[in-house]
């Protein structure tokens, strides 16, 4: 569900932002398995993910290895740390960056995020998918849990499923953030606003039903006020 949403999102600020056709270069910071890397390859884009995880890396390259030749050659795939880009690329190197679902475990971002910025050349995209600090009080009060639901107005740390100790980020922050930086907040978006806690659900529903649900996590994610009170925030920056 949040790779279909945010893959969705990406495509759309990607056509608002770039002549059609064109061959984008794209960097995905902490990648994970690399779905949205290979999606955009597929898409006929140049993409580097970047993963300091080897365990992940070993996966990515499984997957890729999978694909047919022309994709492979479109994407190169790099174990490094996102907080390390000047050393590993050029500023400037790229049109699209995307960094989603990894400030969580950064404890200041902010350099991280300058960082970002300047791998981006002059009007690139940064794609940043975030826990959204203004609603962590959402889940445990959904399942609640009181005490967890009531801490949470309080901070942005929490626990995660995994049993990491992790941080979110509030939107004011962020925004303030972005244009410091010099890639200010363009657009942004709630992501699982209604199926915040399902995906470790069996399988997925019937087609048509699957669907309809992306339709309403579409349109939640971008009207207000239910955006607001998302799991995840995408936003999306546009370098100056």
């Amino acid at each position: 569900m949040r790779q279909e949403l945010v893959g969705r999102q990406v495509d759309e600020q990607i056509a608002h932002r770039f002549p059609v056709g064109q061959r984008l270069r794209v960097l995905d910071v902490g990648m994970g398995q690399g779905t949205q890397a290979l999606r955009l390859a597929r898409a006929g884009h140049m993409v580097t993910g970047l993963e300091q995880d080897p365990a992940m890396l070993a996966v990515a390259r499984e997957v890729l290895a999978a694909e047919p030749p022309g994709i492979q050659d479109r994407v190169r795939l790099m174990e490094g740390d996102g907080r390390e880009t000047g050393a590993h690329f050029l500023p400037g190197s790229f049109d699209v960056v995307l960094c989603h679902g990894v400030l969580m475990y950064v404890p200041e971002p902010d350099a991280m995020l300058a960082g970002l910025a300047r791998m981006l050349a002059p009007g690139g995209l940064l794609s940043l998918l975030v826990r959204n600090g203004d609603a962590l009080a959402m889940r445990p009060g959904l399942h609640g849990d009181w005490t967890a639901a009531l801490a949470s107005f309080d901070g942005v740390d929490y626990t995660n499923r995994l049993g990491l100790d992790v941080r979110a980020d509030r939107l004011a922050t962020l925004t303030a953030t972005l244009s410091g930086i010099g890639a200010p907040l363009q657009t942004w978006y709630g992501v699982r606003v209604f199926t915040d806690g399902t995906e470790a659900a069996d399988e997925l529903p019937a087609d048509a039903e699957l669907e309809r649900l992306l339709a309403a996590e579409d349109r939640a994610g971008r009207t207000d006020p239910y955006r607001g009170v998302a799991a995840l925030l995408h936003l999306c920056g546009v370098r100056g």
